[in-house]
């Protein structure tokens, strides 16, 4: 039971620090990113991506991104993002390995959309 506990707040700990990690340095100048050109990177499923995305956004999952990645242009600016923003970080670390250097997680595609959203409303 103690192991359990123990076990619990691990991961609770882990997931207070993702959350500030998104909160202090997710939306930092990702509304200028997108309203400058960066192409959205869905890198779900393809089934996950057909019960919602954004609109424009090109889906390679985290499953094919290291076979895929050559179809896309190392010098254009790719925002990463997944359902809950850890592939995107996964995926984010692998194009950058592969020569991408302007590659910027975007986290949750939901999170994300909002941001696409209020930058297409000032448009």
């Amino acid at each position: 039971m103690k192991s359990v506990l123990i076990i619990g707040l691990v991961c609770l700990l882990i997931y207070l620090s993702y959350r500030t990690y998104r909160f202090a340095t997710l939306e930092n100048g990702l509304d200028i990113k997108i309203a400058n050109g960066a192409t959205i990177l869905d890198v779900r499923t393809e089934n996950e991506y057909k019960t919602g995305h954004i609109d424009g956004s090109i889906n390679i999952s985290l499953g094919t991104i290291r076979e895929r990645y050559i179809e896309l242009d190392t010098s254009k600016t790719y925002i990463t993002c997944c359902s809950h923003g850890l592939r995107s970080v996964k995926v984010e670390t692998i194009l950058k390995e592969k020569g991408f250097r302007h590659v910027f997680n975007g986290g949750a595609w939901t999170d994300l959309e909002k941001i696409v959203l209020k930058q297409k409303a000032k448009k």
